[in-house]
């Protein structure tokens, strides 16, 4: 991986065989990142998505390996307990154009992963509800 950082946005290449949420998290502790959105595209060939099933308050993973493109990677870095915390949506595309995602869990980069993070100049934490099952906001 390699990035640079221009004022308040950061432009990082993550490279084959990275994992992306490995990553992201060294990025945001060696810069000191409290809160900022994520932006990225790229391609991997083996990665774990996620979906929140609200009445069981659980996540169901899906595995997929292969060669897929990612169309839209999205999410927040952030704190829970004043301790790094992210949140990333991913989404990926196969050879006959099906598209696949969810929560990302996990993501090995199979050719280059093009990332921007736009640092936001502050914090907010989250605590766990207990009503929804997940880590929201807390302002």
């Amino acid at each position: 991986m390699k990035y640079r950082k221009f004022n308040n946005t950061i432009i990082a290449r993550i490279d084959r065989g990275e994992e992306i949420l490995d990553k992201i998290k060294e990025i945001a502790l060696k810069e000191n990142i409290k809160l900022a959105n994520i932006n990225a595209l790229g391609a991997t060939n083996d990665f774990t998505v996620g979906v929140f099933k609200t009445a069981e308050k659980k996540y169901y993973s899906n595995n997929f390996k292969g060669d897929f493109e990612i169309v839209s990677l999205t999410g927040t870095i952030n704190t829970m307990n004043g301790e790094f915390y992210t949140h990333i949506h991913m989404s990926a595309g196969n050879d006959k154009g099906e598209v696949f995602g969810g929560h990302l869990n996990r993501a090995i980069v199979s050719a280059t992963c093009e990332m921007l993070i736009n640092i936001i100049d502050g914090k907010v934490d989250r605590k766990f509800d207990e009503d929804i099952g997940l880590n929201l906001f807390e302002f």
